[in-house]
């Protein structure tokens, strides 16, 4: 088989799948069945009414997912073993905020693998001097390799970000709560009220731990539940305290306020440690640029003086 008749296959599919979608795609306009209008409030009732309102997809994409689904599957337990495990991908993505499971996001790393696969191997044939096999194998595996990691990367990005908005934003919340516990109001009230009036990542947070908690849930159990999906040390301690004073019968105002404090106090150190990571890289612009062009303007008036003198 030459060259061209290998693209010639690949393109003569390429356009029989596209001209697929557009017909399955295509709007069908045809007067609907006495039974497709009554079938929707029959479906409690009956089993064939469930078969007439369910959909029948006419496109190619359930073919091409029965097909694709074993080696997505191999992909994505490859995936697992070799890049972060599933229970690591569950709290990134629940840090992250991010609605999906593992296995959706292993679907999007194995989409962003088969991109960047693309990309190597047109990369490859882009080449001058045309590409061996080898050389097409070799760009295809390394650019999807990338495109993994890549996702991957992206999603511990967003996770840090969102954990630090709401490492910042837990002083603040504990004052809230201090304020409205003070004010004589329960500790469920005290959650969805300052879940209504803050705003941030950490309000949306306790709405849902007040939500599930007056739709019956155990307060200890939902804050427990809450600390150890989002695996944040601050949080924890805040949940370690609030859970304990709840179970002794301490105050719980001024536990949380002495608990916004010590956040307070703790991110304050944070700040003070980057500032020391930082110290040489704030140095970088002072050196390379500010010093030069101090340098350049203190003599460049004097060498033009001299140069003109001369």
């Amino acid at each position: 088989m030459t060259v061209l008749a290998a693209w010639g296959i690949v393109a003569g599919l390429s356009f029989g799948v596209g001209l697929w979608c557009l017909i399955a795609a295509a709007p069908r306009f045809r007067r609907p069945r006495l039974a497709d209008r009554i079938a929707p409030y029959l479906v409690d009732v009956s089993d064939h009414a469930r078969l007439l309102t369910r959909s029948r997809p006419s496109g190619p994409h359930p073919v091409l997912a029965v097909l694709v689904s074993p080696l997505a599957e191999a992909l994505r337990r490859v995936s697992g073993t070799l890049l972060t495990s599933d229970a690591r991908v569950r709290v990134l993505l629940r840090q992250a905020g991010t609605p999906i499971g593992v296995d959706a996001h292993r679907s999007r790393q194995l989409l962003w693998l088969a991109a960047g696969a693309a990309l190597g191997a047109a990369t490859a044939f882009l080449l001058p001097g045309g590409a061996s096999v080898a050389a097409v194998v070799a760009l295809a595996v390394v650019c999807g390799t990338v495109g993994a990691v890549l996702a991957e990367r992206l999603l511990q990005r967003r996770a840090a970000a969102r954990t630090a908005r709401m490492t910042e934003e837990l002083p603040e919340v504990l004052e809230f709560l201090a304020l409205s516990l003070a004010a004589g109001e329960g500790i469920t009230n005290s959650l969805l009220r300052v879940s209504r009036v803050a705003g941030g990542e950490l309000a949306g947070e306790f709405r849902d731990v007040g939500t599930r908690t007056s739709m019956g849930e155990p307060l200890a159990d939902v804050l427990r539940s809450f600390a150890e999906d989002l695996d944040l040390p601050p949080l924890r301690r805040f949940v370690d305290q609030l859970t304990g004073a709840l179970e002794r019968g301490s105050p719980l105002a001024e536990v949380l306020r002495a608990q916004a404090q010590d956040a307070r106090d703790e991110h304050r150190r944070r700040l003070l440690e980057l500032a020391g990571r930082k110290e040489v890289a704030m140095l970088v612009p002072l050196v390379f640029l500010i010093l030069p062009m101090t340098v350049v303007f203190a003599i460049w008036p004097g060498l033009l003086v001299l140069q003109l003198g001369s």
